[in-house]
C-alpha cells in the first residue's frame, strides 16, 4: 500500500465512521476504486478505528470527563446511570461480535450486499426524518438496550451505525442531542474491545502495510474524523438527515448495478 491510498483511505474511515453512510461499506468501496488489497492485514484496520476513537474522545472530552467524575461518586447519580446504559448498549453488540464475527466477515467482499444495506440505511434515515415522535430528554435503559441493537446490526458492511444508532434514537423519541452523544459515547468500549480482541488473537503480529502509510493513514483519519464528529453533532441537531438518506439511496443503487 502506498502512503497516498493510505490518507485516502484514512479520510474514507475518518468521515464515514461519523456520518449516517456506512464507515465499512465506504471503505470497502475505496478499496476497490484504489486496487487496494490488505487481506487479513488487522493493523492497519484497528489503527484507523484506533484514530476514530481519538477523534471521539477529542470532540466529546468534556462529557467523556463529566461522565468520569461522576463515576467515583459514592451515591448513585446521573452520570452512573448514563455510564451503566453505555454498558446495557454494548451487550448486544459483544453477542454478536463473538457469535457471528466469521459470518459478518464474509459479507464485506460482497459489493451486492453492501449497496442493499446502504438502501436500508436510507430507508432508516428517511423513516427517522418524518417520524415526528414525542421528544424525551433523558435517554431510558429500554431505548439504550434498543440502541444497542441497533449498533449490533450495523456490524454487516453498508449498514450505517452511525445512521442506525440515531435513527432509532430518534424513532424512540429522544432528543436528538442527547442521541448524537449517546450514539458516539457507546461505541467507544466497543472499538476498543474489539481491538483489544484483534490484539490479543495475535493477527497483528503480521503487517504488509509500511510504517510511513500506517502513520498517514492514522493521522488522516484522526484529523478528519474529529471534523466529522463535530459536524455530525450538528447536523443531527439541525435534523437533518434525510440529504444523507439521498446519498446513501443512490450510492445503494450503483453497488447493485456494479455488482451485477
Amino acid at each position: 500500500m502506498e502512503t497516498l491510498q493510505a490518507i485516502l483511505l484514512g479520510l474514507v474511515q475518518g468521515i464515514t465512521e461519523f456520518l449516517p453512510v456506512s464507515s465499512s461499506g465506504h471503505l470497502q468501496i475505496a478499496k476497490e476504486l484504489l486496487g487496494v488489497e490488505i487481506e487479513n492485514n488487522i493493523t492497519f484496520d484497528v489503527t484507523l478505528h484506533a484514530a476514530t476513537v481519538l477523534s471521539t474522545i477529542l470532540v466529546l472530552w468534556r462529557e467523556l470527563w463529566r461522565l468520569i467524575q461522576g463515576a467515583f461518586s459514592r451515591s448513585f447519580n446521573d452520570e452512573q446511570a448514563y455510564i451503566l446504559k453505555v454498558v446495557l448498549s454494548m451487550i448486544p453488540a459483544g453477542v454478536v461480535g463473538v457469535c457471528f464475527a466469521d459470518q459478518i466477515e464474509a459479507l464485506f467482499s460482497s459489493l451486492w450486499f453492501v449497496g442493499a444495506m446502504l438502501l436500508l440505511t436510507a430507508a432508516l434515515l428517511s423513516f427517522a426524518y418524518y417520524a415526528k415522535p414525542r421528544q424525551k430528554q433523558t435517554i431510558s435503559y429500554r431505548d439504550a438496550f434498543l440502541i444497542g441493537c441497533a449498533q449490533a446490526l450495523a456490524t454487516m458492511p453498508g449498514l450505517s451505525r452511525s445512521g442506525s444508532t440515531i435513527a432509532t434514537g430518534l424513532i424512540l423519541g429522544n432528543d436528538k442531542s442527547s442521541v448524537a452523544n449517546f450514539s458516539f459515547i457507546m461505541v467507544i468500549p466497543v472499538i476498543l474491545g474489539k481491538m483489544l480482541l484483534d490484539i490479543v488473537s495475535g493477527d497483528m503480529a503480521t503487517m504488509s502495510v509500511p510504517t510511513p502509510a500506517l502513520v498517514a493513514g492514522f493521522l488522516s483519519a484522526f484529523v478528519s474524523g474529529a471534523l466529522a464528529c463535530k459536524f455530525m453533532i450538528e447536523i443531527v441537531k439541525r435534523g437533518r438527515l434525510i440529504w444523507f438518506a439521498v446519498y446513501c439511496a443512490v450510492v445503494g443503487l450503483l453497488c447493485l448495478v456494479c455488482s451485477f
